[in-house]
């Protein structure tokens, strides 16, 4: 879950030049999203339209078709005739999917103007104003039914804020996405109604006697809030968003999953549920800038420390764990069960931007594009059509992505933030011109209050040439700060978290009309040019994409032993489709030497979208090669190995060819080594369920978890079925005799949908085709994280079932059953 537009960049588009100077801001100064026009036909440009033609409808017409706009609707009814009441379903949070789809359209609108869209986002926001009640109070969990409100909610307005009534957060994303769509289209119909709302809180919510003195449980009133205040110049917002943070650990909800365990000026230690986390420390930055409290910024870089030096994932995710969807402990990073929600991605985005407006440092959009170009963008299928909440860095084929979700958060937390991203490109301080990402575009911005028009053109991430134009200059002599990726200088990460393990050293050079450049690499991490500059001047900028092996700091335990590729600022990985034998079973050479190669888009792209779309026709996504070898065990038991070609693709580019096995990190010392194992009765049996899925295979693969609460092995469940009795069977080639069986049950409580079952049993098929119970049964044990082992007299039979008796409001779920 997240936000869009930066607020900084608010700054720019909505106050006067005065204004900026009154109420402060960041030292550096956004270039807005609207003057920087993204090339068509480029690696963005793809994922704009992909964005425009197929995310923001698909996701307008999920809020339609689940029933979004109906709750607007009923609450809407109920205030006109209050004897009209209507059963609250959902998410406490489900108004929210509208308001972050129409902050992605408003965007997407003001690139593209289109009048059926604004008319149709006209229409929502209608529907959403006639759901407001007379003081201005919008949350539609309550108005549909303020008796029998939802089971979140709580019997009076905010008495569970803290913990899952989302009023706070309901506010926060309507108060985004009205900025946004004031500032696409200058109309005040979305604005005054976030704006009643945002006066309501004001009113209701705070320190004073009468007020509810509570804080979000879910973090992001205080990033809309400054924003607001910025807007509007009313002092009011700004004081209530520095409330919500000031009073965090204080108030009655205290707990490290939503960061509320201790004052923020006090927390060092980046902890808890990840996207509320994200969302905090980008306001906590946002009220320090407008308020000038140094506490919060000192506060923001013990964490950022935190997260950088312990708790990053290589590819730029945050959060470790599907526990509370939250941060791990200190270097622990699993990765097949790495959480690393899509939503948490942006919300690293968000605040390694603000970082860097703060400081002006290199290292914060440094470890933002590593996020951009690998952990966030692998949340959206490059059709714009499918999703991932978690984005794993290891998979059995348990992963799949999905149309949509129940908990909608992030395929409309990627409708906000694609439409977004140019937005990122440029910033401006005074008479410096900072280049932060390099994507073909022409952008026009104001350097020491002079306009400057630029165009960029580039093929990165596939190349790093990158050549920049000056097409207009009124600004004479200003510095362009180029920022110097650290990837290009040899550190993957601004910490000792990665380093890069091959020993090369790649270069880079920066040429100013076909000469040297007179510049130099300055501390703070741009290669700085100083110059009056004029029309036509070229700079020509060349990074070394040398592909790359990386290792992780020796106290990450998941990574020990395994390498990762990279190649500029892509992460690479290996999966199913590109390599004709098992993967997870592979060993890297310990000097491994890598081809590139191509492989063009329309491959990852379904054929019905490709009616859809035009711009990945000329696209290829560069693929690599090298040398492996594969370790299994024969028939006899004995370890072979075989030499195979493995092929890696980028990781933002996995699972869309189908779900099956891929690896980040790959092994390269013998010790880390997962050979295929021998086979097993259960591993040579067709396996069959009540609820088929790709996962079936993962229960017969010899995998065991650790303990209860080890989550890195792939598992098999039955959800969403609730209270049923489901089935699984095994189905030999021979009839085989059978006396004893193993489960290993998933169990993700207390967060997930899945328990040990009430009651299980085991069946068997005699020789008519009948099932039977296994006679004399010593027991059927459900204990969690343990072996559960049933023993029974011997059975000859080729059909093997076992059956399982779900609880009334959970599924059941199994990580392995072994059969001897």
């Amino acid at each position: 879950m997240k936000r869009l537009l930066t607020f900084a960049a608010t700054i720019v588009m909505l106050l006067p030049t005065q204004a900026q100077k009154r109420l402060g801001g960041y030292p550096i100064t956004p270039v807005t999203f609207t003057s920087v026009k993204v090339a068509p036909n480029s690696f963005w440009g793809q994922r704009l339209e992909a964005s425009r033609k197929v995310t923001i409808p698909l996701a307008f017409s999920k809020c339609e078709e689940t029933g979004r706009y109906k709750n607007f609707e009923h609450a809407a009814a109920h205030l006109k005739d209050p004897s009209k009441v209507f059963p609250v379903t959902g998410y406490s949070f489900d108004d929210t999917d509208p308001y972050k789809t129409i902050e992605g359209a408003s965007y997407i609108l003001q690139t593209y103007p289109d009048a059926k869209l604004k008319h149709y986002i006209d229409s929502v926001i209608t529907i959403i104003g006639s759901a407001q009640e007379p003081d201005g109070y919008l949350y539609t969990a309550r108005t549909q039914n303020p008796q029998h409100p939802h089971e979140w909610a709580g019997d009076k307005r905010w008495s569970q804020e803290e913990d899952l009534s989302h009023e706070l957060y309901n506010l926060g994303h309507m108060v985004e996405a009205a900025i946004a769509h004031y500032q696409a289209t200058g109309s005040r119909h979305f604005l005054d109604i976030a704006i009643r709302y945002a006066d309501c809180v004001c009113r209701e919510v705070g320190p004073k006697p009468g007020q509810a003195c509570v804080v979000p449980g879910h973090q992001i009133a205080e990033m809309a809030l400054c924003k607001l205040y910025l807007v509007t110049g009313q002092r009011k917002y700004l004081d209530e968003a520095k409330f919500f943070l000031d009073y965090r650990g204080k108030t009655q909800g205290q707990s490290e999953y939503s960061q509320s365990h201790k004052p923020v000026v006090d927390q060092d230690e980046a902890v808890g549920h990840a996207v509320r986390a994200a969302y905090m420390y980008a306001g906590m930055a946002d009220v320090a800038a407008l308020t000038g409290d140094t506490a919060y910024i000192h506060a923001i870089d013990r964490i950022w420390d935190n997260i950088v030096s312990k708790k990053l994932y290589i590819t730029g995710g945050i959060g470790a764990t599907s526990n509370g969807e939250a941060f791990g402990a200190n270097y622990e990073l699993p990765n097949m069960s790495a959480y690393a929600e899509t939503c948490a991605a942006i919300g690293n985005v968000y605040v390694n931007y603000r970082l860097f407006l703060l400081h002006g440092e290199s290292k914060y959009y440094d470890v933002l594009e590593r996020t951009l170009y690998n952990g966030l963008i692998s949340g959206v299928s490059l059709d714009g059509g499918k999703f991932f909440y978690p984005n794993p860095l290891e998979s059995m084929g348990q992963h799949q992505r999905q149309p949509w979700f129940g908990c909608a958060c992030c395929p409309s937390n990627i409708c906000r933030f694609i439409p977004s991203l140019p937005g990122y490109v440029y910033a401006v301080k005074d008479r410096n011109l900072y280049v932060n990402l390099f994507l073909s575009n022409s952008a026009t911005m104001k350097v020491g209050g002079k306009e400057v028009k630029l165009s960029q053109e580039t093929q990165y991430p596939w190349n790093g040439d990158i050549a920049l134009k000056i097409e207009d200059n009124r600004a004479g002599r200003f510095n362009m700060k180029i920022r110097i990726p650290g990837w290009a200088k040899s550190r993957p990460v601004p910490s000792d978290l990665y380093e890069y393990s091959d020993g090369k050293r790649p270069s880079y050079s920066v040429l100013v009309n076909g000469k040297k450049a007179e510049a130099a690499l300055e501390s703070d991490g741009y290669y700085t040019i100083n110059r009056t500059w004029k029309k036509g001047d070229l700079v020509r900028i060349n990074f070394d994409m040398d592909v790359r092996t990386v290792r992780a700091n020796n106290k990450v335990v998941a990574d020990r032993g395994l390498i990762a590729v990279e190649r500029g600022p892509l992460v690479y990985c290996a999966e199913w489709p590109d390599n004709n034998f098992d993967i997870m079973g592979m060993l890297v050479n310990q000097s491994p030497t890598f081809a590139a190669g191509e492989k063009p888009m329309a491959a990852f792209i379904p054929a019905d979208r490709q009616k859809q779309l035009t711009l990945f026709k000329t696209q290829n996504i560069t693929t690599l090669s090298t040398d492996a070898q594969l370790l299994a065990y024969d028939k006899q038991g004995r370890l072979t190995t075989t030499d195979e070609r493995l092929t890696l693709i980028p990781y933002f580019a996995w699972c869309h060819r189908g779900s099956g096995n891929m690896k980040v990190w790959m092994p390269q010392d013998v010790r880390a080594t997962r050979p295929a194992t021998p086979a097993t009765l259960a591993s040579q049996a067709t396996i069959a369920s009540s609820t088929p899925s790709a996962s079936m295979k993962s229960i017969a693969d010899g995998l065991v978890p650790a303990d209860e609460n080890d989550r890195s092995v792939p598992y098999f469940h039955w959800w969403p079925k609730q209270g049923t009795t489901e089935w699984i069977t095994y189905t030999f080639t021979e009839p085989q005799q059978v006396q004893s069986a193993t489960i290993y049950w998933y169990d993700d409580q207390p967060w997930g949908g899945c328990k040990v079952p009430d009651s299980w049993n085991i069946e068997y098929q005699n020789a008519q085709g009948q099932w039977q119970p296994v006679a004399d049964a010593d027991s059927y044990p459900v204990k969690k994280g343990q072996p559960c082992t049933v023993h029974f007299t011997p059975v000859k039979t080729k059909v093997l079932r076992l059956n399982v008796k779900q609880p009334e409001k959970y599924s059941c779920g199994l990580f392995e059953w072994s059969v001897k």
